[in-house]
């Protein structure tokens, strides 16, 4: 599994006033979560944009570099300004390389399925991420599913995956991840002519009435 070393450093602003205040520095503020205890930390702007960047959709394992000591983390959530698009905050999770960990992973569809390539069907996509419980070295970077062999009405389930040995599923195994559903031709129905027909002289009659009555 890849491994990237960003530096960090302790906080000392806390509250929305002392993130705004970092951000406007190029700074991003950001916890490091272990058991039930947290550490306030914050991160060169550019740097982690660039990480979150190059490594959406993946799970990576973070070496916080700070002066004192390296914490050995992964991403649990970052937030994005939903107009500027800028990055807000950053939650890591510490790990230890002998401890089990629980964490999503995020599921990668591959191939073309029968039932769209020669059927004319539709991928339909299900969970986009499951969660396992592993050691931080077996952390697979996402999990890819082939869906070339699917048929209309098949699907891949969270059960049909096969994981490397020592990774556990804890995602429920009836969940579906993907499946092929045929493409359905609406058809709608022109009104028939002697009903348009009908219906015209209907309003006429109304509106002349409403005339005379208001004469």
């Amino acid at each position: 599994m890849e491994r990237v070393t960003l530096s960090v450093e302790k906080r000392e602003r806390k509250g929305k006033g002392g993130a705004r205040s970092l951000r406007r520095e190029s700074i991003i503020p950001a916890v490091v979560y272990r058991g039930g205890g947290s550490t306030p930390i914050q991160l060169g702007a550019k740097e982690l944009a660039r990480f979150i960047s190059r490594t959406a959709g993946e799970q990576v394992i973070v070496n916080l570099k700070s002066s004192d000591d390296t914490k050995m983390a992964v991403v649990k959530d970052y937030q994005v300004d939903p107009v500027e698009g800028n990055l807000l905050h950053v939650d890591f999770q510490e790990i230890l390389a002998t401890e089990k960990i629980k964490v999503m992973v995020h599921v990668v569809i591959t191939g073309e399925a029968i039932g769209v390539k020669r059927d004319k069907g539709i991928i339909q996509h299900g969970l986009r991420e499951i969660e396992i419980e592993c050691l931080p070295d077996k952390i697979p970077g996402h999990i890819k599913i082939d869906v070339s062999s699917l048929t209309i009405g098949k699907s891949v389930h969270v059960s049909d995956l096969k994981l490397d040995e020592g990774i556990r599923i804890l995602t429920d195994s009836d969940e579906m991840l993907a499946t092929v559903i045929a493409l359905k031709e609406e058809v709608v129905a022109a009104p028939a002519e002697g009903v348009a027909e009908a219906a015209e002289p209907e309003v006429v009659k109304k509106g002349k009435k409403t005339e005379e009555e208001g004469k």
